[in-house]
């Protein structure tokens, strides 16, 4: 066959006979021609050369790639690897690559031939070399090859090359850094030494923009696995970020106007994997870079092409997602905030997508939140006006993070409006934002009862029973809202049409609370019964066995009615109905109304009793149904509504600085899985064990003791009903009543009779957790990171507490122990779950600390962490972020009530003043930030200095509440403050002043 250089003038022929094919049964012969021949030249005895073998296993891929099976030819293609000519080892590589499983029998002989081409001194042949490593490397093949891979990344480059020559090596170095992340990512145990990291932290300074951009790509994934080693990278990536940023590095690496774009995303993205620099002068020179960066958002476009407006963003954007990870430089985040206000109008739906998406992060910051929400009204019209279902739904996550006491019944009114056109898909995600915002926020309760019934109303069938489990909670709780919840859900009842969820709930709240409307004649005993019953036959079994036991219920609120409901319970359709369980119930409240006295029947059908004030499990229901979950942000100081109301606070929470590959100590992400959460990364709401006053099965269960009708404190002589199984996928039914997990053993704590050393010097920012957080990291170094996330509701504090493993090896021998002095052992109690005793390298493993304010107590609570690292004990104390503030609910008052009760708190023991030195700028909206943060809900207008700041609150305690009032004087030409706080509880004033002048 005639031959023009590589041209392969046969495969020519070959693909243009295949093209003029008619049909594919005329296809498969010329297919089938084809591999006879060659199979028939593979097995001839004429020796092929490599041109021959080149063409023929072309034509296999080429017959392969049809879509046709082909079991032979590898081992010419293993030949070609041996080749010394490129095009005839370029196919071989390809063949290899497309189709040879690492099962095959020859596979050691292309790992042979890989080895021999990477000891090659032609660059040619190591970069096919590498290309084929990383398109099918295997755990076998990362073994083999994986130290050979590294030498050739860290070599240097001789400078005798001249330009051509060089590039073709810093080919190869790109090769390399790409092939050794996928050797990382097939067995990442084998790159971890240390003194690699330190080789290729130094490619971060190579002269070619794809060595860097290449190993920007590989150190983002080692950092994940051993952080510590590699913590040296910042400092290079801020400097050669700076340099780009100034046009003064990579000139030549223009793209549409903007300096090498890809490599400046990823320095800014490997950033985030590590917390704000130490350095200082390190830090001002990236905070300079960010600012180059935001200022040059708003210059002109240097182009009208896409590319350009799309090279810039890209770079803006991850820029603003450092500046949100730091999350500690005020200007900047806002500046950040007016930016992306900016593209909330962009005409771009991509632009809008990640605007909106970035301001849902920065809404969760104490520094850009008022900045977010001057956008309010922009959003509602995004979420009124946009056509894409997709910016919508970012839309209203960004009003869900955004509300706060002020804008809670606007907000929750435009999500109400748009709730009742939402696509289909976001309905119950809706719906549950919209009840824990209600719940959240709620001043007026009856406010609460009439959105809970609206979501009802609107969207019945994307109600989750955790809604309305939650409302019956919170009216059972209210003496004041339950005869306006009974009218209120009596009404709805009336409706012409009513959703089977507002049944459950009506004949709940009537079963329990009837009586209160039962003197209007429209809403009388009959009335109420007839109302229900008429419904009966439209339900659900599981909504019937609700309704039977409101019908017991109202015989005893009603005896007038009594002979009318045994006559529907004793009726045929109830004693012989195909469901057991309708059967039971109706035979055994039948024989209990006949039998039982008027006084059993009293205390056997007596009023609910309030359910322990627990955290909501709404949010952990919105977490698993969510496929976007909005970071939750810690309710502003000043409008702790959440712990009055009994809803879980989560608070802004710190962005981890251990990029494990699979967990995050104490972020719960933008982002969250659609799945219950593991055990790794367990929400605190998913870690509830049940109170005192709990019952162990969900109100749809069938047993008597959880009837949503019966008291759940009394045992019935009824027979045992069949067991309804909860469905394993809904851990939160069991939650809301009961049945949660049992509680694992406690860890023991100790009373400390003397002190315990603590290193105070080792926690440097725990003064932050006083006013600013309730999450963040307590403890770091290069072995173990600990991060906390804490709620407060009511007199309940729970802290989960995670540990994650820096290093590469496993910690052993892992204990826990809490302390807390004798003088605060009244004061507190603490019960903290076992950790296991193991953590792998590179996991972490969360514990939880329960506490209950029993009266104020004086020091936070301590806790000794003590385990083997590498054969070496390690052993610390850390104060955990337990303050009295952390019980304290700011209240409001007049200026009038405000003075009066100053002056009632008189006495000196009532009463405690300092004077000190200020610590940190003198601005009045950050100490006012402060204050509120504090737990004090500062009063506006009540002091006659306008300076001057003053506040109320409550000490929440178990069996007692503790006022507290607040003066703070500041002069700011002395740089001095005064404070005074007085409180009806003698010692409080003392422990609020000295714990709120550390933060001043």
């Amino acid at each position: 066959m005639p031959r023009t250089g590589d041209s392969m003038r046969g495969l020519a022929v070959f693909i243009a006979d295949i093209r003029n094919c008619k049909s594919r049964e005329q296809e498969k012969k010329r297919i089938n021609k084809e591999l006879a021949n060659i199979r028939s030249k593979f097995k001839g005895d004429k020796q092929l050369d490599g041109y021959q073998k080149k063409k023929y296993v072309c034509k296999l891929l080429f017959i392969f790639l049809l879509g046709n099976d082909v079991d032979f030819g590898h081992m010419e293609a293993v030949d070609l690897l041996a080749s010394n000519k490129y095009t005839e080892k370029q196919i071989g590589y390809l063949f290899i690559s497309v189709m040879m499983h690492h099962s095959n029998d020859l596979y050691k002989l292309v790992i042979q031939a890989i080895k021999n081409d990477l000891s090659s001194k032609d660059p040619v042949h190591i970069c096919l070399a590498l290309t084929c490593i990383a398109n099918i490397g295997t755990p076998e093949m990362a073994e083999e090859i994986g130290d050979e891979v590294p030498k050739i990344l860290t070599s240097p480059i001789p400078e005798l090359y001249p330009p051509p020559a060089s590039d073709t090596l810093h080919g190869v170095k790109k090769c390399a850094a790409l092939c050794l992340l996928r050797l990382f990512e097939l067995k990442s145990d084998k790159f971890t030494h240390t003194e690699l990291s330190s080789r290729l932290i130094a490619l971060l300074s190579d002269q070619h923009l794809g060595v860097v951009t290449s190993a920007c790509s590989l150190i983002q994934a080692l950092v994940t696995f051993t952080p510590g080693d590699y913590k040296g990278c910042v400092s290079l990536a801020v400097s050669r970020l700076s340099r780009i940023v100034s046009s003064t590095d990579l000139k030549d690496y223009m793209y549409y106007f903007i300096a090498a774009p890809w490599l400046s995303v990823k320095l800014l993205r490997l950033l985030q994997s590590y917390s704000q620099p130490e350095d200082g002068a390190v830090y001002e020179r990236l905070k300079e870079s960010l600012e180059t960066i935001l200022n040059r958002a708003t210059d002109p476009p240097k182009s009208k092409k896409i590319q350009h407006t799309n090279a810039k963003n890209a770079v803006l954007f991850e820029a603003i997602s450092l500046i949100i990870h730091y999350d500690s430089d005020a200007a900047l985040m806002v500046r950040s905030c007016n930016l992306l206000g900016g593209f909330l109008n962009s005409k771009e739906t991509n632009l809008r997508y990640l605007a909106l998406e970035s301001l849902t992060k920065l809404a969760v910051s104490d520094f850009s939140r008022k900045a977010v929400m001057k956008h309010q009204e922009t959003v509602v019209q995004a979420l009124k006006n946009e056509r894409d279902l997709s910016v919508r739904q970012r839309a209203v996550d960004l009003l869900y993070a955004m509300c706060d006491r002020e804008q809670a019944e606007e907000i929750v009114g435009e999500l109400l409006a748009y709730l009742e056109k939402a696509d289909y898909s976001i309905r119950e995600e809706l719906v549950l934002k919209i009840a824990i915002l209600a719940e959240k926020f709620a001043q007026d309760y009856k406010w609460y009862v009439d959105v809970v019934l609206n979501l009802i109303r609107i969207a019945g069938d994307y109600i989750a029973d955790e809604v309305w489990y939650r409302v019956t909670q919170i009216v059972i709780n209210r003496d004041d809202i339950q005869a306006y919840a009974a009218k209120t859900v009596f009404e709805a009842l009336q409706a012409p049409t009513c959703h089977e969820n507002m049944v459950k709930v009506g004949a709940y709240i009537l079963g329990e609370f009837g009586n209160l409307i039962a003197g209007d004649e429209r809403s009388g005993p009959i009335v109420q019964f007839k109302l229900l019953h008429s419904m009966f036959h439209l339900c659900s079994n599981q909504t019937k066995y609700i309704l039977l036991s409101t019908y017991i219920k109202l015989i005893n609120l009603f005896p007038e009615i009594k002979g009318d409901i045994e006559e529907v319970l004793g009726n045929d359709n109830q004693l012989r109905n195909s469901d057991a369980e309708i059967q039971q119930r109706a035979m055994e409240y039948t024989k209990l109304s006949q039998i039982a006295s008027s006084d059993l029947l009293a205390t056997v059908l007596e009023e609910m009793p309030q359910f322990t004030e627990r955290e909501s499990s709404l949010l952990a229901k919105l977490k698993r149904k969510s496929n976007t979950m909005v970071k939750e942000r810690e309710v502003p100081e000043g409008d702790n509504t959440s712990t009055q109301n009994g809803i879980t606070l989560s608070a802004a929470e710190e962005p981890c600085t251990i990029p494990t590959p699979d967990v995050n100590l104490v972020e719960l992400s933008v982002e969250l899985s659609s799945g219950a959460a593991d055990n790794g990364g367990a929400s605190l709401l998913d870690l509830d064990s049940p109170g005192p006053n709990v019952v162990e099965h969900s109100l749809e269960s069938g047993t008597p003791e959880d009837s949503p009708v019966l008291n759940n404190h009394t045992t019935l002589p009824l027979a045992q009903p069949a067991p309804v199984t909860a469905p394993a996928a809904e851990p939160s039914l069991l939650d809301m009543f009961g049945g949660a997990p049992p509680a694992q053993d406690p860890t023991k704590v100790q009373v400390v009779t003397g002190l315990i050393e603590c290193n105070e010097a080792s926690q440097p920012n725990f003064n932050a957790f006083i006013c600013s957080r309730n999450n963040g990291i307590l403890f770091e170094n290069d072995i173990i990171q600990i991060g906390v996330k804490s709620e407060f509701t009511g007199v309940l504090g729970k802290l989960q507490v995670f540990y994650g493993n820096k290093s590469p090896l496993p910690l052993q021998g892992f204990t826990t122990t809490l302390y807390i002095s004798a003088a605060d052992e009244p004061c507190l109690r603490l019960e903290g779950q076992r950790v296991a005793q193991l953590i792998a390298a590179g996991a972490q493993i969360p514990q939880t600390i329960k506490a209950t304010a029993v009266s104020a107590f004086a020091e936070c609570p301590l806790i000794q962490i003590s385990f083997s690292a590498a054969g070496s004990a390690q052993n610390m104390v850390l104060r955990l972020p337990l303050l009295v503030n952390k019980f304290f609910r700011g209240t409001s008052m007049a200026a009038a009530d405000f003075f009066v009760r100053w002056k009632n708190l008189s006495l000196p023991a009532q009463e405690c003043q300092k004077v000190f030195k200020a610590s940190k700028p003198m601005d009045n909206d950050l100490v006012k930030g402060k204050v509120n943060g504090f737990g004090f809900q500062v009063l506006d207008g009540v002091d006659p200095k306008p300076d001057n700041l003053v506040g109320a609150g409550i000490v929440m305690c178990e069996g007692s509440q503790i006022g507290c009032l607040l003066r703070l004087e500041p002069s700011k030409a002395a740089l001095m403050y005064r404070m005074t706080v007085r409180s009806s509880r003698e010692g409080v004033p003392e422990l609020l002043v000295n714990l709120l002048a550390q933060d001043l």
